[in-house]
């Protein structure tokens, strides 16, 4: 059966890969999954059917016969479990994988995705300026400490795993910033991601969608 997965109707990053089903749709493709995508609106991923799948309301979903998953990195994980080619057969290789999916998620992720809605939602409150340089500092600790264990290496441990396809997907916030110049090898590694087929399947899928809601008027 084929997998169906969520994904917004018009996607506020305007095609740039930043909405999460990117996540799942990258992993499915490095699986080589074919897969089927059903688009939702803001207002349909309220109503009850879906929040049934989603209990926060959000996307993406993952549905496949009588399975019903929510949360990007559960999906990405269900997946590489299930799939050659996203996590190292050899054991322990694989409990490290894992463990920099968590890392992605929960370590680096939260700050750089704070400082994202700080500068779109708060940006007139009178405490913008210093909490932006705050979560900047965290930023920057946070990838300082990625670069340093990344060294001259292509991938975070190894092979490329389902660590590196969700922590490349937290780092493409900074693409093109600042913060992640700072950091040769993090570019280096984020453009080497970005190279991989199956990303480029996943983009482009993703951004056609954009491309469609533009030309239909509902990016307005």
């Amino acid at each position: 059966m084929t997998p169906i997965i969520t994904a917004f109707e018009c996607s506020p990053d305007r095609g740039k890969g930043l909405a999460r089903d990117m996540r799942v749709r990258w992993a499915l493709e490095e699986v080589g999954q074919p897969y089927d995508v059903r688009l939702l609106s803001f207002e349909t991923m309220k109503q009850p059917e879906h929040l049934a799948l989603h209990p926060f309301g959000q996307i993406p979903t993952y549905e496949e016969g009588d399975l019903a998953l929510f949360e990007s990195g559960a999906i990405v994980l269900h997946l590489a479990e299930r799939h050659p080619g996203l996590l190292p057969q050899d054991g322990h290789a694989r409990a490290r994988a894992i463990a920099w999916m968590f890392a992605a998620l929960n370590t680096v992720e939260p700050p750089i995705f704070d400082h994202a809605l700080v500068r779109i939602l708060d940006s007139d409150k009178p405490w913008f300026a210093p909490r932006l340089l705050a979560l900047e500092d965290s930023i920057r600790n946070r990838l300082g400490q990625l670069s340093h264990h990344l060294g001259s290496a292509d991938w975070l441990d190894g092979a490329f795993s389902a660590g590196d396809l969700l922590m490349v997907t937290v780092l493409l916030r900074l693409k093109g910033s600042e913060l992640l110049e700072e950091y040769p090898n993090l570019a280096a590694y984020l453009a080497r991601a970005e190279a991989r087929p199956a990303y480029q399947r996943a983009f482009d899928a993703q951004q056609a969608v954009f491309i469609a809601a533009s030309g239909s008027g509902q990016s307005a």
